[in-house]
């Protein structure tokens, strides 16, 4: 997980939040590309024009194929089962804290991917980069 962002509504805001943080994040000297399914918030003119401005390419799956956006349905239902579901958060704040941690302390260091040979992220963009 690159970029990520939390908010209480699904509005454009958060996905651009999210794309922004990607890219601060790796700043990347080539082009990329962002997969999405057609929500109104990834095709909407305001993150057209951030991911314009950002050098993102966009790529929208087929509408009503979920499977399209398989990567990222993987991604939310591992932190349901493995964080979000696990607890009754007194709070949005401790919520997000412990989405922090989850995502940057565990799923991106050190959780076992199969589909990464069964190994971290972390490991594997490290074992590319060799």
């Amino acid at each position: 997980m690159v970029g990520w962002s939390t908010a209480d509504h699904l509005r454009t805001g958060l996905v651009a939040d999210a794309l922004s943080s990607a890219c601060r994040q790796r700043r990347p000297t080539r082009p990329v590309i962002f997969h999405s399914n057609r929500g109104c918030q990834y095709t909407s003119q305001q993150f057209t024009s951030l991911a314009a401005e950002l050098g993102v390419i966009l790529s929208g799956g087929r509408t009503g194929q979920c499977w399209d956006n398989a990567l990222a349905e993987s991604f939310f239902a591992t932190i349901k089962r493995e964080l979000l579901d696990t607890t009754v958060w007194p709070s949005r704040a401790a919520a997000r804290t412990a989405i922090l941690d989850f995502i940057e302390g565990w799923y991106n260091l050190h959780r076992l991917h199969s589909s990464l040979g069964y190994r971290s992220p972390a490991e594997y963009e490290t074992a590319l980069s060799a």
